[in-house]
């Protein structure tokens, strides 16, 4: 058996979410048309590659990107609570730039601290339960390759921790489009490279590709880059 093992960790594709609502860990968001053809277009990109653990945040929008990659390597789909989203105190508003939030007394309590971060679950916390799914993965696959499904900060902070950058950040410059593959390489149990690349980034509308700012009008709670989705 080879002693390389490959863990591509993707953020689920777009959700159909007309309100704009921060949606975080919410149940009842569900992949929108778009997003299941971005859900599609990563199962053909990865049909021919050499998976045989296909494993999703229980979260619907997670559940139904993974799927059609199950699907296509006749595998089960598993689930781990450990690739979930971010929980965060403004789950179930809108929340983002230009709509008033940061104006409003009652959230300035849970903005303090941005290298916690105050407003929802801590970096640190992140890191140990993505990097334990990740091993998880890994395990389950060893000497073949694995796909998690899970969320965009999520996805971003433990990778900052694998290439040893702060935590804290501009969610702004995160590089973690929809549909995206952030890809870890074991040598044994060891992480020696990370790749990135987005297979259906033709589909992803250009406002919202990783580093975009968000369109006028747009909040970052609708697009997902404030907290994560």
């Amino acid at each position: 058996m080879s002693d390389i093992t490959v863990v591509h960790l993707m953020r689920h594709g777009e959700v159909a979410n007309p309100d704009g609502i921060l949606y975080g860990r919410l149940p009842g968001y569900h992949l929108s048309e778009l997003g299941r053809q971005m859900a599609e277009r990563v199962a053909e990109h990865l049909a021919s590659r050499d998976i045989t653990h296909v494993v999703s945040s229980p979260l619907e929008r997670a559940q139904e990107t993974a799927t059609p990659i199950a699907k296509a390597h006749g595998l089960d789909l598993a689930t781990d609570e450990r690739l979930i989203e971010a929980d965060n105190v403004f789950q179930g508003k809108t929340f983002g730039v230009g709509d008033g939030a940061l104006r409003r007394p009652e959230n300035w309590k849970h903005l303090v601290n941005p290298f916690k971060p105050s407003w929802g679950e801590p970096y640190v916390e992140q890191v140990v339960r993505m990097m334990a799914a990740l091993n998880a993965a890994k395990d389950a696959a060893r000497g073949h390759e694995a796909v998690c499904v899970s969320h965009q900060l999520p996805i971003w902070i433990v990778r900052s921790f694998v290439e040893r950058r702060r935590l804290w950040h501009d969610p702004r410059k995160r590089q973690c489009t929809l549909a995206s593959l952030t890809t870890f390489t074991y040598q044994g149990d060891k992480i020696v490279s990370v790749g990135y690349t987005e297979p259906a980034r033709d589909l992803v509308p250009p406002h919202l590709r990783a580093g975009a700012k968000p369109a006028k009008g747009k909040s970052a709670a609708g697009n997902g880059k404030a907290f994560g989705a």
